[in-house]
């Protein structure tokens, strides 16, 4: 089963990781976790992008590769290009803001007037 593209059998949609275990310690994390814009790619298209970033974009060598046209190349990057933007979220500008008094590099009042 590919687990990116998994989907509720009842509602039919996505479904979101919400276990995390360590196999060598032991160690679980549980919560409510999402993937990366690239993890919900079927696998075929997560390989072919790894495919290309290893290869440094050479379309040329993605012909070679994968046995197919630089047009067909062209056309499943545009494909996968649109499937991640589908995808995108841009965060909330807030979020950094969090992201620092999390970190204790602001105080709440300062936290709270830059959100203001």
């Amino acid at each position: 089963m590919d687990i990116s593209k998994a989907t509720c059998s009842d509602c039919k949609r996505p479904l979101k990781v919400a276990r995390m275990a360590c196999p060598s310690c032991a160690l679980v994390v549980e919560g409510s976790f999402e993937v990366s814009p690239l993890a919900n790619l079927s696998i075929d298209d997560q390989a072919f992008v790894i495919a290309f970033v290893r290869h440094h974009g050479s379309l040329k060598k993605m012909e070679s590769l994968f046995n197919i046209s630089y047009p067909t190349v062209k056309n499943r990057l545009n494909a996968i290009g649109a499937a991640l933007d589908q995808n995108f979220a841009a965060p909330s500008p807030n979020l950094y803001v969090l992201e620092q008094l999390a970190r204790g590099e602001l105080t709440v009042d300062e936290a709270l007037e830059k959100l203001s």
